[in-house]
Parts: structure tokens; C-alpha cells; sequence
């Protein structure tokens, strides 16, 4: 397991399983030679995609990095000369 977390969510894990299976069903439709039933699977791909954008803004998701804090720089010394 990661010590960042990274991808350990109801977010994630739920939008990973729905695209799974979308991609699944294209595959099998895709060798069966039915376009429809492809591009349901296609459909799901990115409905996982959604879902899982929407539960992380919803919360269920990682929180975002903040940015490093700028480091602080050393007192300019006067210059003797």
C-alpha cells in the first residue's frame, strides 16, 4: 500500500470498478461484432469517469495537495565593502 493514499477512496475505487466494466462490455461486444452493444461499453467508460469526479466533489474523495510553502530564504547580510 502507498503512504500517499493515492487512489484509496470511495471516489476512486468506484469509478475504476463502473470503467472496468465498461470496458469489459466493449470487449466482449467488440469481438461479438455489435457496434451498439460496443459503444454502451464506451458509454460506461466515461460514466465512470463521471461518477467518479462527482463523489470526489462530493467529498469522497482524496483532499488536494497544497502547494509546497515557498521556502524562506536567509536574511540578505549588508554588504561590507
Amino acid at each position: 500500500m502507498s503512504s500517499s493514499g493515492h487512489g484509496h477512496t470511495p471516489a476512486a475505487w468506484t469509478g475504476v470498478i463502473i470503467s472496468f466494466i465498461g470496458f469489459c462490455v466493449a470487449g466482449v461486444f467488440i469481438v461479438m461484432a455489435n457496434v451498439p452493444g460496443f459503444w454502451a461499453g464506451i458509454v460506461l467508460i466515461g460514466a465512470g469517469a463521471v461518477v467518479g469526479g462527482l463523489m470526489r466533489a462530493a467529498g469522497m474523495g482524496q483532499a488536494p495537495k497544497r502547494a509546497a510553502q515557498p521556502a524562506v530564504k536567509a536574511q540578505a547580510q549588508p554588504q561590507e565593502g
